[in-house]
């Protein structure tokens, strides 16, 4: 037997209706049906009104809107998604109420109705938030860290690969550079970091991924990259492996860069280089960043005070509490006449070496290699407070 559904316009039928009979009284009727006296006299009081026509349920739209946008307003709005399509309602009602303060405009709710009216927008699938690991390094200012990495290639139409190479500041999210390389070496990318620091001078940190260039499995995670920034005075931090969420914020970044430069890619390689040039200015300069409560990233990014002179200098070390040594040609050292393996990578570069209450440990530059034991190099364990010094 199947389930006697009612609807509720019947329910309120029947209740007037045994009420007008004199079955019951309205506080027993209001008792029987689950509701109040006072909603048994309303629908009671519009039936006598209306009929029985008034017993389904009105519109709850207001009779008489205090805001009515007219055509033209319609129009630039819409518009303003054609030339910005990859930006949603909350950006796009911050340029309009920028470029036309005059104009009420409607809330980003609204502006979303009318997009979807124009099928304009997709609704968008709702994520499961995965939260990050344990903190990184803290990120209270312009220049605290920069964030790098390869955005990943895709081929233009006419079979031309690119893979740009992305550098913005962690905390103004600006972009730094969006630049195609066609090698991925610790050269080719030097060459972009030493431009950038010419230009916006010396962050205090460098977070990458752990993959070539920029980090690798042997002592510290250094490369000739690595090397390189921290002779131009600028400490690098890595990810732990595994973990993209930890880098977040430059992740969420390449989606943005994929969607308006990439989705779909261009004709030809010479026009998806000026594309980007584009996006680059418009991400910068026009481009709501929600994260900075709908400012752009250069109305929040100033350039570093540590202006670079072009110079790469070798660390320098408190010989006072530390022993300085030189790594030969094999990778070694020697203390004590013993000889210890620590990287081929930094033949020709000096290290220091502390003791503690855990024995001798090596560092390059800010950078912990590990501590001696055995003959051998014996890569240091990650703490928790290690973890958030070094990310």
């Amino acid at each position: 037997m199947a389930w006697d559904l009612k609807k509720v316009e019947d329910q309120r039928k029947k209740l007037i209706q045994d009420y007008e009979n004199g079955i019951m009284t309205m506080t027993e009727l209001c008792r029987l049906f689950g509701i109040s006296r006072k909603t048994g006299h309303k629908w009671y009081n519009r039936y006598k009104r209306v009929g029985y026509e008034g017993l389904i349920d009105a519109s709850k739209a207001p009779h008489n809107p205090h805001r009515c946008y007219s055509e033209d307003d319609i129009k630039r709005a819409i518009d303003l998604k054609l030339k910005y399509w990859t930006w949603g309602p909350k950006k796009l009602l911050v340029k309009l109420n920028r470029d036309f303060p005059e104009t009420a405009w409607p809330s980003a709710t609204r502006l979303y109705e009318i997009l979807k009216d124009h099928h304009l927008v997709t609704s968008k699938r709702i994520r499961k938030r995965v939260p990050a690991t344990h903190p990184l390094g803290e990120v209270n200012q312009s220049n605290d860290v920069w964030i790098a990495d390869f955005k990943g290639w895709f081929l233009t139409k006419d079979r031309k690969k690119c893979e740009p190479l992305t550098i913005t500041d962690g905390f103004s999210r600006y972009l730094i550079k969006c630049q195609h390389l066609e090698k991925k070496t610790a050269h080719d990318v030097w060459v972009v970091f030493a431009d950038a620091f010419r230009r916006f001078g010396l962050p205090n940190r460098l977070r990458t991924d752990n993959g070539p260039p920029f980090g690798s499995v042997g002592a510290g995670r250094l490369t000739q990259l690595s090397i390189n920034l921290i002779k131009a005075g600028v400490t690098p931090e890595w990810i732990n492996p595994g973990h993209p969420e930890e880098n977040g914020r430059h992740e969420r970044f390449h989606l943005t860069l994929k969607q308006a430069v990439a989705n779909p890619s261009c004709d030809t390689f010479e026009e998806q280089i000026r594309r980007m040039a584009f996006f680059e200015e418009e991400y910068n300069f026009e481009r709501p960043h929600e994260a900075l409560c709908m400012k752009t990233p250069a109305s929040c990014y100033y350039t570093s005070p540590r202006a670079w002179d072009g110079l790469l200098r070798s660390p320098e070390y408190d010989t006072q509490s530390m022993l300085v040594r030189k790594v030969g040609q094999n990778g070694c050292i020697w203390i004590s006449r013993k000889e210890y393996y620590i990287s081929q990578t930094l033949t020709g570069e000096y290290v220091g070496i502390k003791e503690d209450e855990e024995g001798l440990k090596v560092f390059y530059g800010p950078v912990c290699l590990g501590a001696l034991k055995d003959n051998r190099l014996e890569k240091p364990k990650l703490k928790p407070k290690d973890i958030v010094r070094r990310g």
